[in-house]
């Protein structure tokens, strides 16, 4: 009798103080009696997320089983029950009920560790509502779309016309990706955010939605298909990622699939939200998405009980947080917004903006200046936030009203970020999250110097490309035959790009340039490269080492070099070379005169000069008969400064000299 009665009193008091309150989130001790295993993950798993968990080396493990069933049905015959949205990282379900009594079972089940309300009833949306508190976002400026013609410069050097959006393409140096072939092709990104109103026919998703690269749609706030007549926010976070009108307006990932997710209530604002990001974190898992982007962020809520405090903001905490953190070890790479609190009493970042593993994005214009409304790092446990920024300060994005217009908010310098982060990966898809987000944070412009403003700065996708480039390219083989060389190597490269082959013996200061290979192809594509050499010198011992270099941009005035591997040979005594080379007169302004004697003939004698970047400016061939021969070099069209003179047998070079032109 005793236990009946206090049983009553908690019910009646429970009810009282929680009436407010229909939507709850159930925490499970467990996953016993779970009917799936992790030996057989096909069960549970998509191909796609167990190709990237193979892929990256990810183990399978019990956060990626389904909750168990039984619990389940347990919890749904519980009362006036409807079960809303699961989370198998969490181990969590939420369910919708004024069942005052069935709550009171459910916490008294033995496998359920809590039960806490986590929002009141659900509203009715206006469905076109824009969002609320730091996650709105405001519009200005809007323009009629308009046709830019070509400049030179986007004529010359890049792929797209950008129109409207060069500036905010140019500041991260994205240009460079997509012209190289990296524009998001086969590449697929989770967008999660509170509606995407009007996406399928509005004109930057044009080529979106005709090529059909719109992957799969779900509302997780009214489990449905459907995300088309929800909020405008998302569509228009979308179209910075998607964008597609020629000579106006360029999205950074233009090319790429896309994963529609609706997570948020535009109309209220409670904990559920972040439960239900975390949902569609893991439908997005089981999607096969790499990247995802979210302009969303959580601090306060409708009812103040819920509401996060700076100390939260550490990355462990929150819901999001926690969620997010699974989706990094699954191997995704995630985008999120700092949020727009600048100017605010808050003015600190949001979750999940403060997860440890994702690349948060603050706002700046076209010339690089912080907005003032973008959130201020660190977190409350001392971590650099953001880790990049992009422009959100005045961003071109697609309106709801069919024009391009200018807003503002992170909300569009993070999928922007995403965007670029998508191509940069598609770029190095042998290499995992980590070692992508590693990149664009070393690329950062104040990398070295860090505030709590810009974080790391803004990226350089270029020079992300060069952080990732010796990761990936690297000496696959080489051998050497009494001093005759060999070296393979393996990397990446399009047509516009150059690899030097260097070499440096004990004997001397500084590498000589050997050889120079261009490029192929239009597309980034991996390549296979041989170099053969024969060293001829008398000295004992000598040490030869070989460096690789690769020019990742000859055809633009930032000339980028980088070092992709090198190897060394320990050498014994050579034969000393039989062959003799001068230059006549050195140094020399007009004319030079090469003499050469061998004791054999050259029906294919090569005679090159290279400048000091290993780039050829003279080429010039020869029938040499046996014994001594003098060729005329005209250099009277060359700069002032030190050059090399290389002499080959065919492909094989013979010696290589210095050359002063005055």
């Amino acid at each position: 009798m005793k236990k009946i009665i206090i049983a009553a009193f908690f019910l009646i008091n429970y009810v009282s103080a929680e009436a407010q309150f229909s939507r709850y989130t159930i925490q499970l001790k467990n996953k016993l009696f779970n009917s799936y295993s992790t030996n057989n993950p096909s069960a549970f798993l998509s191909q796609k997320a167990i190709d990237r968990r193979v892929k990256y080396n990810i183990a399978i493990d019990s956060t990626d089983l389904p909750i168990t069933q039984k619990y389940i049905d347990s919890i749904k015959l519980a009362g006036n029950v409807t079960i809303l949205n699961k989370s198998k990282w969490l181990n969590q379900i939420t369910i919708l009920t004024t069942d005052a009594s069935a709550i009171n079972k459910i916490t008294n089940f033995y496998f359920v560790e809590s039960v806490n309300n986590i929002a009141a009833k659900p509203l009715k949306e206006n469905k076109k509502d824009t969002l609320q508190k730091n996650k709105k976002i405001q519009f200005k400026n809007n323009i009629t779309i308009s046709y830019t013609p070509y400049s030179k410069e986007q004529a010359l050097n890049n792929y797209y016309n950008y129109g409207l959006t060069l500036n905010e393409i140019k500041l991260n140096n994205g240009q460079f990706l997509h012209n190289i072939g990296m524009r998001g092709q086969n590449m697929l990104i989770g967008v999660l955010d509170a509606g995407f109103y009007k996406y399928n026919s509005l004109p930057a998703m044009d080529s979106m939605n005709l090529n059909n690269r719109v992957i799969e749609t779900w509302d997780f706030v009214n489990n449905e298909t459907s995300v088309v007549e929800d909020n405008s926010h998302g569509m228009s976070c979308l179209s910075t990622i998607v964008g597609n009108i020629p000579n106006n307006f360029i999205g950074n990932s233009p090319e790429a699939s896309v994963l529609l997710y609706r997570s948020e209530e535009g109309v209220t604002e409670y904990p559920i939200e972040e439960f239900n990001w975390v949902c569609a974190l893991e439908r997005a898992d089981s999607a096969g998405a790499l990247v995802i982007t979210t302009s969303l962020g959580y601090t306060t809520f409708d009812n103040a009980s819920f509401d996060h405090t700076y100390s939260n903001m550490n990355g462990k905490t929150t819901t999001a947080a926690k969620g997010g953190t699974f989706a990094h070890r699954k191997g995704m790479l995630l985008f999120t917004a700092m949020g727009n609190e600048g100017t605010n009493s808050w003015k600190y970042l949001s979750t999940p903006a403060d997860l440890d593993s994702t690349i948060s994005v603050g706002a700046v214009n076209t010339s690089g200046n912080i907005a003032n409304f973008s959130s201020y790092g660190p977190t409350s446990d001392g971590r650099v936030k953001p880790e990049a920024c992009t422009v959100g300060w005045n961003a071109y994005v697609q309106n709801p009203n069919n024009t391009i217009g200018q807003g503002n908010g992170t909300s569009y310098a993070c999928p922007k970020m995403a965007g670029l982060g998508t191509c940069l990966w598609q770029a190095f898809p042998e290499l995992n999250n980590y070692a992508i987000r590693n990149a664009i944070i070393k690329s950062g412009s104040i990398f070295n110097n860090p505030d709590d403003r810009k974080g790391y700065g803004i990226p350089d996708m270029k020079k992300a490309f060069a952080i990732l480039l010796p990761q990936f390219s690297k000496i696959t083989n080489y051998s050497n035959n009494d001093c005759a060389i060999n070296i393979n190597w393996q990397s990446k490269d399009v047509g516009s790009m150059q690899y030097i082959v260097e070499r440096r013996l004990t004997n001397e200061s500084n590498y000589t340039v050997l050889k120079n290979i261009n490029g192929s192809e239009d597309i980034l594509a991996i390549h296979q490269y041989e170099f053969k050499d024969t060293v001829k010198t008398t000295l004992p011992s000598t040490v030869a080492v070989y460096r690789i270099k690769q020019v990742i941009d000859t055809t633009t005035a930032g000339y980028t070099t980088v070092n992709i591997d090198s190897v060394s040979f320990n050498l014994n005594q050579c034969i000393a070379s039989t062959e003799i080379i001068s230059l006549l007169p050195n140094p020399a302004q007009n004319n030079c005169t090469i003499k050469i004697e061998t004791p054999y003939n050259i029906p294919n004698l090569i005679i090159r000069i290279l400048d000091i970047k290993g780039n050829i400016v003279s080429s010039q061939k020869f029938n040499k008969p046996i014994g001594v021969s003098l060729f005329k070099l005209p250099i009277y069209f060359l700069a002032k400064g030190i050059y090399i003179v290389g002499v080959y047998n065919n492909d094989e070079l013979i010696e290589n000299k210095k050359l002063i032109k005055q």
